[in-house]
């Protein structure tokens, strides 16, 4: 099986290169490009190709995967709603993902955050260059019997949970499914009380019809004054123009984004020689609570190995003809 690998950085191809020795049966060309209408005729002369959750995996881009004989598309990520399933559906094209990759530096990354806009890290850092050793601006407040607000408890966010209680924090919960592996230390409530009673938010729920702009101008008034927010999970749980209005409010002590709304075209890219006129990124990055990382929640060494063996093991199976408990559908 032929695979062309798309948006491919040096650490993908490093980490899939040694696991390919395992699969003889399947060979990867690498492209720089990410796939999108413009990029999907490429993969002519492939059986598969393999994207990432910021492809552009529309209708019009599968038309031409279809055209060009593409029957299997491996997202090497936990998300698939850039991907059109419909229309993989009406193509025959099977989606497959890594669902579950290493939970454990997602959530360290979600507590590092938090840790990080609690205690201006970031500003901290850039004074001291600066030889400046003043504390003003740099308070923050203990984690230690202070309450966590844990937004969707799957592997991810069942992590984060343990991480949370290790810090000596009341852990209280929210999801649809209550996760039996943290019962123990975790009460579930509703979503209500996770706002009001929290003073650490982290969400870790998928994009849904449901969770879209979960967070909002409405449910930021929910919460505690002071209260810190984190995402690592989707953007677009997050309205970004009411985070704005509720930074502007006074209302949170910190924010830490590790996904937001105008993502796309910044993920892994190098864009410090452009202005980034009318852009909100820019707009969040002004304030002094707020810290940003480009989607790196998930870039531990484990991880990567973890994605590559399970995408390659989802091409294994699709060439054997078997099911799977990573098929998108």
């Amino acid at each position: 099986m032929k695979i062309l690998f798309y948006d491919t950085k040096n650490y993908d191809r490093e980490s899939f290169n040694d696991s390919l020795k395992e699969y003889p049966d399947l060979s990867v060309e690498y492209t720089k490009s990410d796939l999108d209408p413009r990029t999907a005729a490429l993969a002519e002369g492939f059986d598969a190709v393999c994207a990432f959750v910021s492809s552009d995996i529309g209708t019009r881009t599968l038309e031409i995967l279809h055209a060009k004989g593409i029957k299997l598309l491996l997202m090497r990520c936990a998300g698939f709603n850039n991907v059109d399933l419909q229309t993989a559906g009406k193509y025959g094209i099977r989606v497959m993902r890594v669902p579950g990759y290493s939970p454990e530096a997602v959530a360290e990354h979600a507590m590092a955050l938090a840790l990080a806009s609690n205690r201006r890290l970031h500003k901290a850092y850039n004074k001291v260059r600066e030889n400046d050793f003043s504390l003003s601006g740099l308070m923050g407040f203990n984690f230690y019997q202070k309450t966590a607000g844990i937004i969707g408890t799957g592997k991810i966010g069942a992590a984060m949970c343990h991480i949370c209680h290790g810090f000596g924090m009341k852990v209280l919960a929210y999801d649809q499914y209550q996760n039996p592996s943290v019962k123990d230390f975790v009460e579930y409530v509703s979503l209500e009380q996770v706002l009001s009673d929290s003073d650490v938010i982290s969400l870790h729920c998928p994009l849904t019809d449901a969770t879209y702009h979960m967070i909002n101008i409405e449910t930021i008034r929910k919460m505690k004054d002071g209260v810190i927010l984190v995402n690592t999970s989707r953007g677009a749980l997050v309205k970004t123009d009411d985070l704005i209005e509720g930074i502007r409010m006074h209302k949170f002590a910190g924010v830490g984004l590790d996904v937001y709304e105008e993502e796309t075209n910044n993920v892994f890219e190098d864009r410090s020689d452009e202005i980034l006129e009318h852009s909100t990124t820019a707009r969040l990055l002004s304030f002094p609570n707020v810290m940003i990382t480009s989607h790196q929640g998930f870039f531990t060494r484990e991880a990567l190995e973890a994605i590559a063996a399970t995408t390659l093991q989802n091409a294994e199976a699709f060439l054997s003809g078997k099911d799977s408990p990573n098929d998108v559908k």
